[in-house]
């Protein structure tokens, strides 16, 4: 069966959905693999080295694949070259209507990376986690290299200069990045997660953790669950003072499917120093700052609001590394002697498909 890489269409995405060095794999299943020219340039994965690893170079590798791998969604014109019964895998919002739709009528099976179940079998295709690894460490870098200030400790003949204070708010795999990270530079870190497992993973990481006597939140998954409003409302009553008092503060709380929680309103950024920095992660799922906007700084009362867009993206080397095995690692699970042949009893393959599920 042929495996075709198609060069990604969506502005800002410099990643790619394999890499030269997972071609190996696929091929000793027994899979052919073809890329679109150029497919991997904003990686650094040139035609040359995809060739030299065992894939075909082609211009259109859409009409002629059996699986198709991305990183973004395809788009509706691409969904209309794929040949009927067709594969796709790719993060895939399942709640974009339209496109399950066409996807549905061009009797596409098409799974999503963001539904691969978090279960310790899977944890070698979530995706969602190892791309938010490399966007907690961007938000670090971000952080210190917005702050007009040093991160770490310096003790010099002209006086001390004590360490940044950052405070990392969401533990989970971004979280924990952000927060080792931030250490790792020098800064004096403090976070805060509605889960109260966090507590000790933010201590592993030689971070301090804010209790707030609040009750926790434990969703699914690993995941936080939405909170009420009037909780909501307490919660920022209790980490203004915290906020106030950071250099820089890195906001990585999502609640999967749902807009991300409101954890900084505009008046809390008014509170902190001027030059502080806030850095949202969560800018282009409605953001965990009143203020932020996707892609664009904003200044509030001469703090920093840095709006994430594109965030795993702008480190496209690591990011497509990570990717690919975890898109390799699903797809492999589905193959057979040559043969892709999903098992829907399998609860990785059942929970991960968005369309061609058999009834």
């Amino acid at each position: 069966m042929r495996v075709g890489v198609p060069a990604e269409t969506q502005s800002g995405e410099r990643r790619v959905a394999l890499v030269p060095d997972a071609v190996p794999r696929l091929l000793a299943a027994g899979l052919d693999v073809v890329v679109e020219a150029g497919a991997g340039r904003h990686a650094f994965a040139g035609d040359d080295a995809y060739r030299e690893a065992g894939a075909t170079i082609a211009g259109d590798v859409l009409a002629d694949s059996d699986v198709v791998l991305g990183v973004g969604a395809l788009s509706p014109a691409q969904i209309d070259r794929l040949r009927p019964g067709a594969i796709t895998i790719s993060f895939l919002p399942n709640d974009d209507a339209e496109l399950v739709q066409r996807l549905t009528e061009r009797g596409i099976t098409a799974f999503s990376m963001e539904l691969v179940p978090r279960i310790s079998r899977a944890q070698s295709m979530d995706a969602l986690s190892s791309q938010a690894l490399v966007a907690g460490y961007r938000c670090a870098l971000v952080a210190a290299q917005r702050l007009p200030r040093f991160f770490p400790l310096f003790m010099t003949a002209a006086g001390t200069v004590a360490p940044a204070k950052v405070l990392v708010l969401g533990a989970g795999v971004a979280g924990l990045q952000a927060i080792a990270t931030a250490r790792r530079l020098g800064a004096v870190v403090q976070a805060y997660d509605v889960r109260a497992a966090s507590a000790d993973e933010v201590r592993s990481m030689g971070a301090a953790f804010i209790d707030i006597d609040l009750e926790a939140l434990e969703g699914a998954g690993g995941y936080a669950r939405e909170m009420t409003e009037d909780r909501a409302q307490r919660q920022r009553e209790l980490l203004t003072p915290y906020i106030a008092d950071s250099d820089a503060v890195i906001t990585t709380a999502a609640v999967p499917g749902r807009q991300a929680p409101m954890l900084i309103t505009a008046d809390m950024v008014a509170a902190m120093r001027p030059g502080s920095v806030v850095v949202d992660l969560a800018a282009e799922s409605g953001g965990n700052c009143e203020l932020s906007r996707p892609g664009e700084d904003v200044e509030h009362h001469g703090v920093l609001v840095w709006g994430g867009k594109d965030v795993a993206s702008s480190m496209p080397v690591h990011a497509s590394q990570l990717y690919a095995r975890n898109v390799t690692n699903l797809l492999l699970l589905m193959t057979d002697e040559g043969e892709v042949v999903p098992d829907f009893d399998d609860e990785i393959v059942a929970t991960s498909c968005v369309t061609g599920r058999p009834a």
